[in-house]
């Protein structure tokens, strides 16, 4: 039997052949047999799905091979443009400055007490009686002056003391007198309270004798000049005959006690805080630099001189043997004494803007930071930083003037942009 294929063949051969217009003849097919009408069989294996399937991922390949290398290349050059475009700045960590194992100063050296002694009278002198080096106790005799001008005032208080308790008594006689005639009723009360005013009167005036008697004994024992204090007399401006004037301002002696010693020193500002009651320190002398005398801070002016931002520090020593002077130039160190450690950074990392001296701070999300900043000490290449940084910073060299807040630099330590 025949199929609908081979009819499809014969009428293939038939237009091939000389009769072209005979149409094919097919046959009727069994009414509900539809096996002439199938589609041609496909080869074994054969899925359209997977021809599109193929060719999709043959253009996907496709696409990635030409796409992805141009993005990546798009982004390698945005990268480097934006890394070129950022500001590269070298930074470096603030050092601590290099301090002094030791605090040294001078010194002037200074007797515990001192004292001048002046003239209280007017007089000559008479005698004196110690020189300069010597050793006086208290309230022994330095000096006598002749003062005849006190001598003669003394005599005139006294009499007039004498004139003014006369006159006492002879009120109070009266008065008693008077008293007792009030009594009697052979005065009036008038006249009895007069008598009574007058002895106080005179009461008064004997009163006023009697202290300038003693004023003017006093004034005649200031002719004897005397130590005030046990010491060793430094300095004698008088001689025999001499004329002394009281309240001219002149010295007769100087009288200092050299047992023990003083020394003032001036420390700066920058150090007053490693400076306190209590700690040692050791002095030394420019005639004898070997030897080393102990000494001990007792106390502060606890204020800046404002003249020279100096504290005032005041030690003492023992000066039993008598191995220094008073007045001597010392040098003072204090061993004990710690100052704070300052930080350093180079001078060409400040950056000098209308709000004042400021550096630039990288930080961790490497934006700039300005920040204003304090001074201390000038070293040349570097410069002392009291306040504004820290140690764990990294300041900015060399940074651009036109460096502003927040922005986005590269920051390379300078030891390595150096190398």
């Amino acid at each position: 039997m025949k199929t609908h294929a081979d009819y499809l063949d014969d009428s293939v051969q038939a237009r091939e052949g000389a009769d072209v217009s005979e149409p094919p003849q097919i046959p009727d097919s069994p009414r509900g047999d539809f096996t002439a009408w199938r589609k041609p069989a496909r080869p074994p294996g054969f899925r359209p799905g997977k021809l599109f399937y193929g060719g999709l991922i043959v253009v996907v390949v496709a696409f990635a091979i030409g796409f992805i290398p141009r993005w990546r290349e798009r982004s390698t050059v945005r990268r480097e443009t934006r890394e070129l475009a950022m500001l590269t700045v070298d930074v470096i960590a603030p050092a601590p400055a290099k301090a002094a194992p030791q605090i040294t100063f001078s010194g002037e050296v200074k007797a515990l007490t001192e004292a001048a002694i002046h003239a209280r009278a007017n007089g000559y002198v008479r005698r004196w009686l110690v020189d300069i080096g010597a050793h006086v106790e208290k309230d022994q005799l330095l000096a006598e002056l002749d003062t005849p001008e006190v001598v003669r005032d003394l005599a005139q208080a006294r009499a007039e003391l004498a004139q003014a308790e006369a006159a006492r008594t002879l009120a109070a006689t009266t008065a008693k007198r008077w008293k007792d005639m009030l009594g009697v009723r052979t005065v009036s009360a008038q006249e009895a309270e007069e008598k009574m005013a007058d002895l106080a009167l005179k009461k008064a005036g004997a009163d006023a004798a009697s202290a300038k008697v003693q004023r003017a004994e006093e004034m005649l024992g200031f002719a004897k000049i005397t130590a005030p204090f046990a010491g060793t007399v430094t300095m004698r401006t008088l001689d025999v005959g001499q004329l002394v004037t009281a309240g001219a301002g002149r010295e007769l002696f100087r009288v200092a006690q050299s047992e023990k010693l003083r020394v003032f020193v001036r420390v700066p500002q920058n150090y007053t805080r490693a400076i306190a009651t209590g700690q040692t320190a050791e002095i030394t002398l420019a005639e004898n630099a070997g030897r080393v005398i102990e000494a001990k801070i007792v106390r502060t002016a606890e204020t800046l001189d404002a003249a020279s931002r100096t504290l005032l520090t005041e030690l003492e020593v023992d000066n039993a043997k008598g191995g220094m002077l008073a007045g001597s130039y010392v040098q003072v160190r204090f061993k004990d004494a710690k100052p704070d450690a300052v930080l350093t950074i180079p001078a060409n990392a400040l950056l000098f803007r209308v709000e004042g001296t400021m550096v630039g701070i990288v930080g961790a999300d490497n934006r700039v930071r300005l920040r204003k900043v304090g001074l201390g000490r000038d070293f040349g290449s570097s410069v002392e930083v009291i306040e504004g940084v820290t140690a764990a910073d990294r300041v900015i060299v060399n940074p651009p003037d036109s460096l502003v807040e927040g922005a986005e630099v590269r920051a390379v330590q300078a030891a390595d942009a150096a190398r």
